[in-house]
């Protein structure tokens, strides 16, 4: 169902009945990993997490990596407040 790229490729599904009573699979939830950082970059008003994923490892998809290592569910805290500086972990 998930691409091998995914964050939530690996992590397993598990049954759960519905409001009509039918039996739905679901995905566990995903803890965010500790995700070692070398490499850190100042968040700029251009920046967008695809963005940052492409020029970093050169696919746009991988935004979630930055997020991991950062310690954040949602890829937009990433980019406020303007000029903090963000953990960028290595190509994995």
């Amino acid at each position: 169902m998930f691409d091998p790229t995914s964050r939530y490729y690996g992590v397993a599904d598990y049954d759960v009945e519905d409001a009509q009573g039918r039996q739905v699979k679901i995905k566990r939830i995903r803890f965010i990993p500790p995700t070692p950082a070398t490499v850190t970059r100042q968040v700029t008003q251009s920046d967008r997490p695809d963005l940052m994923a492409y020029a970093y490892y050169q696919a746009a998809d991988r935004f979630w990596r930055i997020a991991d290592a950062n310690a954040v569910m949602d890829p937009a805290e990433l980019l406020f407040p303007l000029g903090k500086r963000i953990l960028i972990p290595p190509r994995a």
